[in-house]
């Protein structure tokens, strides 16, 4: 019976697949027809020989200067909302209040980055203030819930005992939930940088600035060369901050 159903579910994974092929009328065989191959050849060896110039080096230097700052920016800004609407979003505030944050929440981080810059360049303009907008507000909706589940599961004992000395909500939660959850909120925090400076790398596409508008104007006008330098800059740029983050982890988070 078991064997049946596998072939079934093999059939059927074979025959959507064979009707998308139909449906989409891709054509595999162009791609080695006529002169395809010698065409695919000389725009990968032109990728292969990047522009050193050092006007584009420094074009490229303020440019990744310019995602490294959205990136950044976009992400402490997101860490800040993220942690005011956590409070009420791990039930501090009551239930009204809770399912409100969740709510917003579920809604920041529903829409991509890509969508959110897309409707920031309509409402800030082209460059990188859009940009770290459509960061924020998604990583925001990221971070909130993160950090909401991280105040949800932290141990009630410490705050409460200072509540029962006399201290305030405020202190209570300063003193006695914050530095409990603190390694976890910034090991989530300098995670999602990471992110965003992959992202801040694309989001230039939509005119959001950084290394990615550079990247669109280039293959917009077919120059593989300067292309393929922002290509390398990208890499760099997100190798540097991945060991950045993995060195304050280490220093911050595991010690």
């Amino acid at each position: 019976m078991n064997r049946a159903l596998n072939v079934l579910l093999l059939l059927a994974i074979g025959s959507a697949m064979l009707a998308s092929f139909l449906y989409l009328g891709i054509d595999l065989t162009a791609l080695f027809g006529g002169d395809s191959l010698q065409q695919m050849a000389g725009y990968a060896r032109r990728f292969l020989e990047p522009d050193l110039s050092g006007e584009h080096l420094s074009a490229i230097a303020r440019g990744a200067l310019e995602t490294l700052a959205m990136s950044a920016l976009g992400t402490l800004l997101a860490a800040l909302l993220g942690l005011f609407l956590a409070l009420p979003a791990a039930k501090r505030f009551g239930w009204p209040a809770q399912s409100a944050a969740r709510l917003l929440l579920n809604a920041l981080r529903a829409i991509p980055e890509l969508v959110w810059a897309a409707l920031m360049v309509l409402a800030a303009g082209l460059g990188p203030n859009a940009g770290t907008l459509a960061l924020a507000l998604h990583t925001s909706g990221v971070l909130g819930r993160l950090f909401a589940e991280a105040l949800e599961n932290a141990p009630p004992g410490p705050a409460e005992a200072i509540r029962l000395n006399g201290g305030s909500q405020v202190a209570a939660f300063c003193y006695g939930t914050l530095p409990g959850v603190w390694p976890q909120l910034l090991a989530y925090t300098l995670y999602r940088w990471e992110n965003n400076i992959r992202m801040a790398s694309v989001l230039g596409f939509v005119g959001a600035g950084g290394l990615g508008q550079m990247l669109y104007m280039s293959l917009s006008l077919f120059q593989e060369a300067q292309a393929s330098t922002v290509i390398l800059a990208m890499l760099l740029l997100v190798l540097g901050v991945d060991a950045l983050s993995s060195w304050g982890r280490q220093r911050w988070v595991n010690a």
